[in-house]
């Protein structure tokens, strides 16, 4: 069992989310940086889509009321074992009892906890993710909350570290035009391409909104709403870039100028507040 003594800014239980469902209104959520989720499981031996904690900002503080062995990645957080400092991608054994504090990340946003066994909280059509949109799966953490641990899948890994690097200080995303690049005028991708944009307070998980050169509009009115994916860059009236994350809805009505390579939608999920990304055609 893990006790939540302190939750932070956001914490949330995620798997790798609801896929196939989009059909039926239901979001695919799931974590927003799937690459650090399944690292983090495979350095407990755990299945790749096993449920762990997503930390935005840090700031948890878990107490552990059996042996448990856990791994943190994503976002590089500091983060101590009963006040003891401890590593990153890299697994770590946690006596019974023991309580983890998570600090702030200095790059990037969102840091994952898996313990070996996973999160078992109750699934939701199939998933534990919580999505923050939908409402579907748990509620996010709040102090006094249990949380059960399952039992052991698999074989322990013979790894003591994985070499990850950290969020980079200029973050590039590969993009691919369209479905909707024909509603804006001339030069809107060279713009979008050409600019850096900066990441705006109001980001969550549904999407990142950014702020920089407006991107004009050839047409006037609205699309009917159709199918949205992951990565998608949604452009409302005012011109400003909305790149969709793990919780965006399932459909839109905006137009999409270009979309974010799958590889690089990890990258994606870890801009914070403040920061600046540029983007690039793949």
């Amino acid at each position: 069992m893990i006790e939540v003594l302190r939750s932070g800014p956001l914490t949330t239980v995620q798997d790798l989310g609801r896929p196939g469902l989009a059909a039926l209104g239901v979001p695919v959520s799931g974590a927003a940086d799937a690459a650090s989720l399944t690292l983090a499981n495979r350095l407990v031996g755990n299945p790749e889509d096993a449920a762990a904690l997503e930390l935005t900002f840090g700031g948890a503080s878990l107490r552990f009321t059996r042996p448990s062995w856990i791994a943190l990645t994503g976002a590089p957080a500091p983060w101590t074992l009963d006040g003891r400092p401890s590593p990153v991608n890299a697994p770590c054994f946690v006596a019974a009892g023991a309580t983890v504090d998570v600090g702030v990340p200095p790059p990037g946003l969102r840091s994952y906890l898996a313990v070996r066994g996973g999160v078992a909280v109750e699934p939701v059509l199939g998933s534990r993710a919580t999505d923050l949109l939908s409402g579907l799966g748990p509620p996010p953490l709040a102090p006094g909350a249990r949380l059960p641990v399952g039992e052991p899948a698999g074989d322990f890994p013979g790894v003591d570290v994985a070499a990850v690097p950290g969020p980079p200080a200029d973050p590039v995303l590969r993009v691919v035009p369209g479905p909707r690049d024909d509603w804006f005028a001339p030069g809107a991708l060279a713009l979008l391409t050409g600019s850096p944009y900066e990441v705006t307070a109001q980001s969550n998980r549904v999407g990142v909104r950014l702020s920089g050169p407006a991107l004009t509009r050839a047409r006037e009115g609205e699309l009917p709403s159709e199918g949205m994916v992951t990565g998608a860059l949604q452009l409302p009236p005012s011109g400003q870039p909305i790149l969709f994350l793990a919780d965006h809805p399932t459909t839109g009505g905006y137009p999409v100028l270009a979309v974010v390579t799958t590889p690089d939608l990890p990258l994606a999920a870890q801009l914070r507040p403040g920061d600046h990304v540029r983007f690039r055609l793949a």
